[in-house]
């Protein structure tokens, strides 16, 4: 089918070649599991991935609230962590996501929870190593609270 190649390339940030690093990479960096500091492994070069000396954020495609976040927890995690979720399943009341700031506010934890190669939020699973990617490109190179 035609629309194939064109779907492949949308889906990869319209890059063709030089793409980032795949995600078994990150899943070393401790991102799979809450370590308390929220598992992000960077450096002050604002996302370096410390572990290969590779800037992980260099050709990194624009993911932000606007075209990837607000979508991606409301379908992955607002069904527990909206603030007017009639059944929030045990999620702390404290945790919301209802807007950039709140999401922002938590990062290092949706991190830790949700961007890894093997995620343990939501806890039945559903995200797409895609999502989980652009889920890391937001929220360790993208400027903070967009």
């Amino acid at each position: 089918m035609r629309l194939t190649p064109l779907l492949f390339v949308l889906a990869c940030g319209g890059k063709s070649s030089g793409g980032p690093p795949p995600l078994p990479m990150f899943s070393d960096s401790g991102l799979a599991a809450d370590s308390g500091d929220g598992g992000a492994q960077t450096d002050d070069s604002g996302g370096s991935d410390s572990g290969s000396g590779v800037d992980f954020c260099a050709d990194a495609p624009l993911v932000n609230w606007v075209n990837f976040g607000e979508g991606f927890l409301m379908e992955a995690c607002q069904g527990c962590h909206a603030s007017g979720s009639p059944d929030r399943y045990g999620a702390p009341e404290e945790i919301v996501f209802d807007t950039v700031a709140q999401a922002w506010s938590q990062a290092d934890r949706i991190l830790a929870r949700a961007g890894g190669a093997v995620p343990t939020m939501p806890p039945l699973g559903g995200t797409t190593e895609d999502q989980r990617l652009k889920l890391r490109y937001w929220l360790e190179c993208a400027d903070s609270g967009t």
